[in-house]
């Protein structure tokens, strides 16, 4: 991906990031599983993969297993230096991506490496379940969307809170109300208290170099991300605290606590207008505190994220639901003559329909840009103003140039 001019350009951007497949080689042929649109038989065994094998590895891998009959035929990890036999052993995704017999990619890794191996594996013919955050930055989240759409792939984020959100009664009529079209001012507020471990991946960052172990592939690790010294604490858990890799707590926690509201709140096509922070100055390697961050979209919709870890509460508003109430008569009568929501395909049933899974690439990408949006405020500490059309900031180049970074070469064309 070529680095972006001065003057944001997103078209070019898209563009270029899902190109960046290209490195990854060309594919040419398709997994046999995963040709035409029909349904796959019930009795169809998948090749499996794990990339990424760390503490949420296994666990991913497991969810991407479920309702389907898998065979695992590869982990992959740049860890795996002392051990790779290129055989079921890896430490270079693209060499799992080049495998025939491998039809579902888990993906594991730091979510710095999240888009680029969900794009080649897309192009490679592969279905992907990947680990929450979907993505480390806000650009590469219309990338994977657009690749996933562009080559019919299935991809599910792994979180599953909009599921149960579909289980609630009331959540279901809030969508139903919202995606109607039947209430175009919403007064409705939302509030997360808490719950984002924001202390817990804050921190001053460790300065005091280390030897690389030698069975691990640095450079790979680094990726598209800038290539800095070794420290500990870049690799393994802690990565979360360092934005070269992830976004902090609103990384860790943020797509859980976010996605059950974007569904119940009819939000996977679109995103907030006006963002507003209360957060102590930044550091620009590490993530830090913050007090609380307020979204506003076109209809009024407002998203408060309140750490509970800094400063005062937020007080400003209150709670506030919709309802039945929240119409006319006429409207009610309209309402209750429109199809309830669809149920929610997981990610087994969604391979074997070749339908998309609950957690779609586009409606992952719109959730994780809640976060990028606040965190991007926080870094910033200025409010925001943000098009969630052409997905870009409204006159902010400094906000931009975090919502579209350059990638590291060779990871990028």
């Amino acid at each position: 991906m070529a680095a972006l001019p001065r003057k944001v350009n997103r078209r070019r951007f898209l563009q270029t990031t899902a190109a960046a497949s290209s490195v990854f080689g060309t594919f040419t042929i398709v997994p046999r599983h995963v040709l035409g649109q029909g349904q796959v038989p019930p009795s169809e065994t998948f090749g499996g993969a794990l990339i990424g094998v760390g503490g949420r590895g296994p666990g991913t891998y497991s969810e991407m297993c479920k309702g389907l009959n898998v065979k695992k035929l590869a982990d992959c990890d740049v860890k795996f230096g002392d051990r790779a036999d290129q055989k079921t052993v890896y430490t270079d995704f693209r060499r799992v991506l080049d495998r025939q017999d491998i039809d579902l990619i888990a993906i594991a890794t730091p979510p710095h490496w999240h888009a680029l191996i969900s794009i080649a594996a897309a192009q490679a013919g592969k279905d992907v379940l990947c680990e929450k955050p979907m993505t480390r930055t806000l650009g590469e989240g219309r990338a994977v969307a657009n690749a996933f759409e562009r080559y019919n792939r299935v991809f599910q984020v792994g979180t599953f809170g909009r599921f149960g959100a579909y289980g609630n009664e009331q959540a279901r009529l809030t969508h139903k109300i919202m995606r109607s079209g039947l209430l175009p001012k919403c007064e409705g507020v939302v509030i997360q208290r808490g719950g984002v471990k924001v202390r817990q991946w804050s921190g001053d960052p460790e300065t005091k170099l280390a030897e690389v172990p030698p069975n691990l592939d640095w450079d790979l690790y680094c990726g598209p991300s800038p290539l800095k010294p070794f420290t500990p604490s870049r690799f393994g858990g802690s990565h979360r605290k360092w934005w070269d890799y992830d976004n902090g707590g609103l990384g860790d926690m943020g797509q859980h606590k976010f996605d059950p509201i974007n569904w119940t709140w009819g939000k996977d096509d679109t995103s907030p207008v006006e963002i507003e922070v209360h957060a102590p100055p930044a550091h620009p390697e590490v993530t830090g505190m913050w007090g609380w961050v307020k979204l506003k979209y076109a209809d009024g919709l407002t998203i408060v994220m309140d750490s509970g870890e800094w400063g005062e509460p937020f007080a400003e508003l209150q709670p506030r639901d919709i309802g039945l109430n929240d119409l006319s008569e006429a409207d009610q009568a309209r309402l209750k003559a429109l199809p309830d929501p669809e149920p929610l395909l997981s990610f087994g049933e969604a391979v074997k329909q070749r339908k998309q899974a609950g957690g779609h690439a586009e409606a992952a990408h719109r959730t994780v840009t809640l976060l990028h949006l606040a965190n991007i405020a926080i870094r910033l500490g200025r409010n925001l103003k943000y098009d969630p059309v052409k997905e870009e900031f409204v006159g902010d180049e400094e906000a931009n140039r975090l919502a579209y970074p350059p990638l590291r070469a060779p990871w990028h064309v």
